[in-house]
């Protein structure tokens, strides 16, 4: 039995958070000894209330390296801390494997596990594929990032059951075992350096995955994406190309405007409900996984066309006015907000800005050539300005805060336009999530729409 893994495994979690107390749970559940430890202080807090009652002992309030004066099997970590710590590298020298809960979630998983990851898409792609499989009569989980924690819902999985798990690098560096039946990498590009230090270890977390594969599993890979590829030619999985720019007589691709799965016609892609090629990509990633695990082609297309997208990933909010109103809050970096833009042919009034992490946004000047006006906001408000203007737009509005920049775009917008919130940087400098930053976009457009 798998549940027998980790019994009287001398296990330590570090980090609680949402998967820290999931594991937790799960591994004293299934006879582990479990200690946790957390950076700050948890005293008096709901986990700590959990955990002694649970009779798991919880050091919180710094990271003290006399916790591995214990006997310790295995370090659990949360995935968002760094492996500088000082606590991961003396377990390092004492060769204790310091693993995330994505590992563990990818050893008890009973039934079928597709896992999704990539720069951008994994969310859309993960949300898109759980339809699919719900449309075609399967019994699916969603988990990972956009779900439960993925080694809380694993248990339940059954044989004849699937389980959709979005993954991230930082869970994909921590699971070097982490082997899914179907494994989904979107694309790659440069991201969360400052964690992984280099590209090359991002790519080679992210490249993890299919390495571990077999030839019993496979491999979907976007073939338009060279470091992808790349990727996928070092598995020995069955390899399995998506393309929305090449005709590919095996695999998914884009053939005289309709979806094509192993040259044979699923649906007109004029009939999709999400905009752009980005789009696109993700929905032949998410219908070739689908159909390689026995859904048919009438329920691809029953939610190809129905699907509405996800909240803050170029989310339809509304039209204004004869004006189409879209929410790209999630458009945390440059790549995202290009793809936001290339997913219109219509005029486009863009509100980008906040987090100023320092990079320049020189690469979005050809994106910006085409659009109608850019109302700039937040810390980097001048830089994103000085690209709309280095691309020869005649209107650039420069203001402080969100609200501003939704009621100057909203004044600039006309009938037929597009009104694009894709800010092409983190939410931090005036919000605590991007949620929170394209919630309070729509209530801003809510009032215009009012006014």
């Amino acid at each position: 039995m798998k549940q027998s893994l980790y019994k009287d495994k001398h296990v330590l979690i570090v980090g609680l958070a949402k998967s820290g107390m999931s594991a937790a749970r799960l591994l004293h559940r299934l006879g582990a000894h479990v200690i946790v430890n957390n950076g700050s202080s948890s005293e008096g807090s709901t986990e700590e209330k959990e955990l002694k009652q649970l009779g798991i002992p919880l050091h919180s309030g710094g990271h003290p390296l006399s916790l591995l004066e214990e006997k310790i099997d295995i370090i659990v970590k949360n995935p968002g801390i760094r492996y500088d710590l000082p606590l991961f590298e003396k377990a390092g020298e004492l060769n204790i494997p310091i693993i995330t809960e994505m590992e563990i979630a990818g050893r008890l998983c009973e039934g079928t596990m597709i896992a999704i990851t990539g720069s951008n898409g994994k969310t859309t792609t993960s949300s898109l594929l759980h339809a699919l499989l719900v449309e075609g009569g399967k019994k699916s989980y969603l988990a990972g990032n956009i779900g439960t924690v993925a080694c809380e819902v694993s248990e339940q999985v059954k044989q004849d059951e699937f389980m959709v798990t979005e993954v991230s690098s930082f869970q994909l560096k921590g699971s070097p075992a982490f082997q899914p039946n179907i494994g989904i990498i979107l694309n790659i590009f440069d991201a969360h350096l400052d964690y992984h230090g280099s590209k090359e270890d991002y790519v080679a977390s992210k490249g993890k995955m299919f390495a571990n594969m077999t030839e019993e599993e496979y491999a979907l890979y976007n073939a338009d994406d060279p470091e992808v590829t790349a990727l996928a030619k070092q598995s020995n999985a069955r390899l399995f190309p998506f393309s929305t720019t090449e005709i590919l007589s095996e695999g998914a691709c884009i053939k005289d405007g309709w979806m094509m799965f192993q040259n044979e016609p699923v649906m007109e892609m004029s009939k999709a409900s999400l905009p752009g090629r980005h789009n696109h990509e993700n929905m032949l990633a998410a219908a070739a996984a689908a159909m390689l695990s026995g859904v048919d082609r009438q329920a691809v297309e029953n939610v190809l066309t129905t699907f509405s997208g996800i909240k803050h990933r170029l989310q339809y909010v509304g039209d204004v006015n004869g004006i189409r109103v879209y929410n790209d809050s999630k458009a945390t970096n440059i790549l995202s907000t290009q793809k936001a833009i290339e997913a219109f042919s219509d005029p486009v009034v863009l509100i980008a800005g906040g987090l100023d992490r320092g990079n320049e946004f020189d690469s979005l000047e050809a994106a910006f050539a085409g659009l109608k006006a850019v109302v700039a906001y937040g810390e980097t408000k001048y830089k994103l300005a000085d690209t709309a203007e280095k691309a020869g737009l005649n209107i650039v509005k420069i203001v402080d805060t969100l609200e501003e920049a939704t009621a100057a775009a909203a004044a600039v917008a006309e009938a037929g336009d597009v009104l694009l919130l894709s800010p092409a940087c983190a939410s931090w400098d005036q919000f605590k999530t991007f949620e929170q930053r394209g919630d309070l976009f729509i209530q801003e457009m809510n009032k215009q729409k009012k006014q």
